[in-house]
């Protein structure tokens, strides 16, 4: 039997930048976290760790405001990527080729930790939030970006034909193509997980939650500056949010998890 592993991109990192980091999609969601995480950027200098942080650039923009930042990714090649942003921008950072979960046990705690689309690619999602989570401080904050089970859902059966049974009989998990993550998590589950833990929600966004339904034909046909008005418009409204591609929720660390 084999046996599941967390997805590395060292193999499809030129994918994620033409696919992804280079497309008004991964614009849109970047403006998005920032609007989430502006109180961060507006306070004093705080420590801050990005758990599978890819290219880093959400980091980079956090760091611009002199906080100290630890970035770590299981893809060497995301990793060098994230370090010559930072080089090119003249900021400092602590880099570390290494899983999320497995640097955990060797670190301190953090005021803010941030899990960008990482969840959806583990082999045991709920496991390993868990063991980021624990490093956030009593009173500090994590930000969870992840990829919706529910768009998935939704988007795969208003397609129609043979998609309809996989998602019936629940086995479309892990089916599509490379750059479609194995475990995409429901948001309500999600939140009752991190409740559990002893964290508080204060931002719920969903990260497109327009665009990734609408025809090609229709998107060509539209203003993309308009469709990005509503997005923003209806994105934080509890229908649309969690219809989102991405789901953002910002947790408060109310208590200590350890005691759950």
């Amino acid at each position: 039997m084999s046996v599941k592993q967390d997805r590395n991109f060292d193999d499809l990192i030129d994918r994620f930048e033409s696919r992804i980091y280079d497309t008004v999609k991964g614009s849109w969601r970047l403006q998005l976290l920032q609007e989430d995480l502006q109180p961060f950027a507006d306070g004093s200098p705080i420590e801050i760790w990005d758990a599978g942080c890819g290219q880093g650039q959400i980091s980079l923009w956090l760091a611009g405001f002199g906080h100290q930042l630890t970035l770590c990714d299981l893809s060497s090649k995301m990793l060098d990527k994230a370090r010559a942003n930072f080089a090119s921008a003249g900021l400092e950072a602590s880099f570390h080729h290494q899983s999320a979960q497995s640097l955990a046990i060797q670190l301190g705690d953090f005021d803010l930790v941030l899990c960008h689309a990482v969840l959806e690619w583990l082999a045991d999602p709920l496991v390993s939030i868990e063991a980021i989570s624990d490093k956030v401080r009593p009173g500090g904050y994590l930000s969870l970006l992840f990829y919706n089970r529910n768009a998935m859902v939704y988007g795969n059966v208003l397609r129609g034909g043979w998609r309809l049974k996989p998602i019936l009989e629940d086995s479309y998990l892990g089916k599509g193509h490379k750059l479609t993550p194995p475990n995409p998590q429901y948001p309500h589950e999600l939140i009752a997980a991190m409740q559990a833990l002893g964290f508080e929600l204060r931002a719920h966004t969903g990260i497109r939650v327009f665009h990734d339904y609408m025809s090609k034909e229709a998107r060509e046909n539209s203003d993309m500056d308009v469709l990005f008005e509503l997005e923003k418009r209806y994105c934080r409204l509890p229908a649309y949010r969690d219809m989102g591609r991405y789901v953002h929720l910002l947790w408060q660390k109310t208590s200590d998890s350890s005691q759950h």
